[in-house]
């Protein structure tokens, strides 16, 4: 197998790397100062992770991938975004999304109310998915992030600040509430021909909703938040 010098190079391992733990170094002053390893998604190589001014990043040593930028401290903005997203979601939850009229007689439907049409309909796994997607995954992303900030905010460090860091993370990518409202917003373009759409409050509070958590994940900093948790030896 012909392997390229970039292959070889990219894939060798670094001498200098240890395994990827919280390294602690004493202080010329006999304190300790904790510094951790960082691994690149690029290339996988761990290197330490070290501060940087407001208008630089840290790239990987390898391949130059941007790694970070510099933490972001402020918490009264991810904090007021996601109590915000909160409202939103609690809202856009217990009000209708959309009303149908036709022929005098109307209908409305909430986003639990159209899982539930759907599980009726024999369609139990697109049901299990909407539920999931649009309201399991919002519900834990914003309770963790709200956990996190509220008890920051008053000095006080979470205890299960770990777990509902990586509990963010991973549900990150199941949140499709945006393609969720997408294809609503298609059906009811072709319903308009047929019946008579009426918004309902569910509909504007998901759009709050979408732009408010857009805002929250986009001012949540994990490496600000990581950095406030107190590592024990």
């Amino acid at each position: 197998m012909l392997v390229t010098p970039r292959a070889a190079w990219l894939r060798a391992p670094p001498a200098h790397v240890g395994p990827l733990k919280i390294a602690r170094q004493k202080h010329h002053r006999g304190r300790y100062m904790s510094s951790t390893l960082i691994a690149c998604p690029e290339c996988d190589l761990l290197q330490r992770s070290v501060p940087v001014v407001s208008d630089r990043v840290a790239r990987c040593r390898r391949c130059l991938r941007v790694l970070y930028g510099p933490a972001n401290d402020d918490l009264d903005r991810p904090l007021a975004f996601t109590l915000s997203a909160g409202i939103l979601f609690i809202v856009a939850n217990a009000f209708p999304i959309v009303g149908l009229e036709l022929q005098g007689q109307s209908s409305a439907a909430t986003l639990f109310g159209t899982a539930q049409a759907l599980w009726q309909n024999q369609m139990k796994l697109l049901a299990g998915l909407v539920f999931f997607t649009t309201i399991v995954v919002p519900a834990i992303q914003l309770a963790a992030m709200a956990y996190v900030l509220v008890l920051l905010r008053f000095e006080h460090v979470p205890h299960f600040m770990p777990l509902a860091l990586r509990a963010i993370q991973a549900v990150r990518p199941w949140g499709m509430v945006e393609v969720f409202i997408l294809g609503l917003l298609v059906s009811l373009v072709k319903l308009a021909g047929m019946a008579t759409v009426v918004p309902g409050t569910g509909l504007w509070s998901f759009g709050g909703l979408l732009l408010m958590i857009a805002a929250a994940v986009a001012s949540f900093d994990p490496r600000a938040m990581w950095s406030k948790q107190k590592f024990t030896a």
